[in-house]
């Protein structure tokens, strides 16, 4: 059975990734220079790629209260790849608000009617 406080879960915990997941492209950006440092990026596919279980379960179990960042020790820090992930993450968050802004829409329309 569908319920909308479920689905404001699921977006809930898929803005707390994009939010992680930005701050980590943030940082790399912005220590581009800094010697030694590692880049650090979330790895959306390793959350999203199993569609037998649910994903606010394998977001729980992955993700604990804060995202785990991978660390890329090998891997150059590209300004121009970091700021297309950067797009790309703004256009997930973009998705993720607009869900959760339909679900408050779905939930104040039941609350009218109810009336």
């Amino acid at each position: 059975m569908y319920s909308p406080i479920d689905s404001m879960g699921k977006v809930g915990l898929m803005l707390d990734l994009v939010s992680q997941r930005q701050v980590a492209l943030g940082d790399n950006l912005a220590n581009i220079h800094t010697p030694g440092y590692v880049r650090k990026d979330i790895n959306f596919s390793d959350y999203l790629s199993s569609m037998n279980s649910p994903l606010e379960t394998k977001l729980s179990a992955k993700l604990g209260p804060s995202a785990i960042m991978e660390e890329h020790f090998n891997e150059q820090i590209r300004p121009d790849k970091e700021l297309l992930e950067i797009q790309n993450n703004a256009l997930l968050y973009n998705v993720a608000a607009r869900r959760m802004t339909n679900i408050i829409t779905e939930m104040k329309t039941v609350i009218n009617v109810g009336k």
